[in-house]
């Protein structure tokens, strides 16, 4: 494999795809040298079939607002793997929504379903419907509308949605109560993030900020480091940001900043469990504004409109929003203040500057598919009970996470290691992932 050579080849298939282009470059850059190690790869063309999705299907979606006027928005579901079991992964709604933003997501969630060591595929959809100033009953609409056009081609050993950026639990409910009504069958595990009473695993909602911070822990415990009186950014405050304060507050780290898209929050006495409740209301409000928090709690936080996160100084940096929010100056900007870790929690979270100013500064870095996998583990703990029939207490849950995110460190220390006894996490990460996949593929033959 020469991964200059096919990347110039799918720059040329799919130009203008940034997102799933440096998606791909990054994990190939890493799993080059193993990858020409297994000639009985390059005779199987592993890498130029892992890197294109099984299918893509895209779909019109139309519903009506409040107003009783028509609305059209375009709706994407791409099954990119099924080496290793059915596809999985969220469903997005954003009004940045693209199949290339969808390819890259699905892409990385191939690796990184394969990393959590349950049989998950990997696949990603969504909708460039953008929920922020919606009504709940036109969230209710375009959810209905969506399922209609895409109930088909999903099941629970065939694709299996989850919740994502712009789709919480208030939105599985409205997608799941669709699905039965139109397949006819109550099947609790055709979706996952579902309600409690209803499906749902206790822990869904805050596994993916839980497991990164069990990650988190462990890449500062291998660095002979304690997470305990650390600061830490965030940015967001949707679910993933808000699972991941409540665990960092709870391992006696100081939560001293979360942003949004008008500005930056800052907590200098760290975030209390009022601020954390209220990060769900937030969220629920569908205004997208963190200045709701520093208006909120008044001389307790500073609003600061424009800033991000990362103009916080801090030990810890961890991104919690989305792809890319991480530049090249913020980087700089984290490093000039002392911060020595940054764990990705958003998917690609960080520019690929930005990383390799971490690596080149020699912090601890850790990258999305790894450090944000429990979330997707906890949904495939959510399809294992549904399978079942049953339901698992809340400790049984997080025990299976932490045997889960420990092993995913596990595999990221054996093919990151590097000679002078460091993490290389991104390369261990995307080896080990790529290796389970690649077999699976190279066993199954040529199809």
């Amino acid at each position: 494999m020469k991964v200059n050579e096919i990347m110039a080849a799918l720059e040329l298939k799919h130009p203008g795809e940034k997102e799933y282009l440096q998606a791909v470059r990054e994990v190939l850059e890493s799993v080059e040298e193993v990858y020409n190690q297994h000639p009985e790869f390059e005779k199987a063309k592993i890498v130029e079939r892992i890197v294109e999705p099984d299918r893509i299907f895209t779909f019109r979606v139309t519903w009506v607002d409040d107003k009783g006027e028509v609305q059209t928005n375009l709706g994407y579901r791409v099954q990119f793997n099924a080496a290793i079991g059915p596809y999985k992964g969220g469903l997005r709604f954003h009004k940045a929504v693209t199949p290339s933003m969808l390819k890259f997501l699905g892409f990385e969630q191939t690796f990184k379903n394969a990393l959590t060591t349950l049989p998950m595929g990997g696949g990603k959809g969504g909708s460039d419907f953008d929920p922020v100033g919606k009504s709940n009953a036109e969230i209710e609409r375009f959810c209905q509308a969506f399922m209609l056009e895409l109930w088909r081609n999903i099941g629970p050993d065939t694709d299996v949605p989850a919740g994502d950026v712009g789709v919480g639990g208030r939105e599985i409910g409205f997608l799941t109560g669709m699905y039965k009504k139109l397949a006819r069958e109550y099947n609790t595990g055709v979706l996952t993030g579902k309600g409690m009473t209803w499906g749902g695993s206790i822990l869904r909602p805050e596994a993916t900020g839980f497991g990164a911070l069990y990650f988190t822990s462990q890449v500062l415990a291998t660095a002979g480091k304690d997470i305990k009186g650390k600061t830490v950014a965030i940015s967001g405050f949707g679910n993933v940001a808000w699972g991941a304060a409540t665990k960092a507050t709870e391992l006696g780290a100081k939560v001293i900043a979360i942003s949004g898209p008008d500005g930056v929050c800052q907590i200098p006495g760290g975030i209390t469990k009022d601020m954390i409740d209220y990060m769900l209301v937030m969220r629920a409000s569908n205004r997208n504004k963190v200045q709701d928090m520093a208006d909120k709690f008044p001389g307790q936080t500073t609003f600061v409109a424009g800033k991000k996160a990362w103009s916080v100084k801090c030990d810890i940096a961890l991104p919690c929003a989305f792809q890319n929010e991480l530049n090249e100056d913020d980087a700089k900007l984290l490093l000039a203040n002392g911060t020595w870790c940054c764990c990705e929690v958003s998917n690609m979270g960080c520019t690929p500057e930005a990383i390799h100013a971490f690596q080149k500064a020699g912090i601890l870095f850790a990258p999305g598919k790894a450090v944000n996998a429990g979330g997707v583990a906890t949904s495939g703990l959510e399809m294992t009970q549904n399978a079942a029939h049953l339901a698992w207490t809340g400790e049984e849950v997080d025990a299976k996470l932490h045997w889960i995110m420990s092993s995913i460190h596990e595999q990221c220390v054996k093919y990151g290691k590097k000679a002078d006894g460091t993490i290389d996490y991104v390369k261990g990460a995307n080896i080990a992932g790529f290796m389970k996949v690649a077999t699976a593929m190279l066993e199954q033959g040529i199809i």
